[in-house]
């Protein structure tokens, strides 16, 4: 129903099936998408990332596709290569990346919300001494399904409500903690706490990646 337009009469998700028309029409040896979604409201953006999976997986062709977006990056790749400053950072699955970062900036920018990390100085006493020597100075990493909401004085951690993101299937509960550190926690329940709330947090320390002062993994739990 569009062969009569244009391509400059379609809208942008009518032009990305195009273009990946005209390219299929070639039968190529490999794709080359450069952020191909960014330009995308986020309905399409959505839409399209399926697209381009059914097409990868219908083709078999391989595919190298760039992206700012980790979401992208985590539910289309086989194989993920973080670059920085023309560097790279590390290469793996999204998995092995996301279960094993290579240091922090992987572990941030894997994940949403991203990992938790917290100075080692602002962790209470009881924390600190599980983490590893070369850990001095650093920080710890944790994922927010690690950390666990309970009522004020049963968790390890003592802390304030600061926002709240109800999501439906999830909450997402940031928590200030009593030294001065920042938690997001991960719930699969919906929760009545309101900003401002006093809450006790505890973490799994045995799912904690531990950094030092310069970002590097000094300790990593087992996946």
């Amino acid at each position: 129903h569009l062969l009569d337009r244009r391509p400059s009469q379609l809208s942008g998700g009518q032009r990305q099936r195009v273009a990946m028309g005209r390219a299929l029409a070639r039968q190529p040896q490999l794709f080359l998408f450069d952020e191909p979604l960014s330009n995308l409201d986020a309905k399409l953006r959505v839409e399209m990332r399926a697209e381009i999976k059914r097409l990868h997986q219908a083709s078999g062709i391989t595919s190298v596709y760039v992206t700012h977006d980790q979401v992208e990056a985590m539910t289309l790749a086989d194989k993920v290569v973080v670059l920085r400053d023309g560097q790279i950072e590390q290469v793996g699955t999204p998995l092995q990346l996301y279960d094993r970062p290579a240091n922090q900036f992987v572990a941030q920018f894997i994940g949403t919300p991203q990992m938790n990390v917290v100075p080692c100085a602002q962790l209470p006493a009881a924390v600190q001494q599980q983490a590893p020597a070369a850990a001095a100075g650093g920080s710890m990493g944790l994922r927010p399904e690690a950390v666990t909401v309970v009522p004020k004085g049963q968790g390890a951690i003592t802390g304030q409500v600061e926002l709240v993101e109800a999501l439906g299937a999830e909450t997402l509960l940031y928590v200030r903690t009593a030294e001065g550190a920042q938690l997001v926690a991960r719930l699969s329940e919906r929760t009545l706490l309101l900003p401002g709330d006093a809450v006790s947090l505890n973490v799994a320390t045995e799912q904690a990646h531990w950094f030092d002062p310069a970002g590097r993994v000094v300790g990593h739990y087992a996946a």
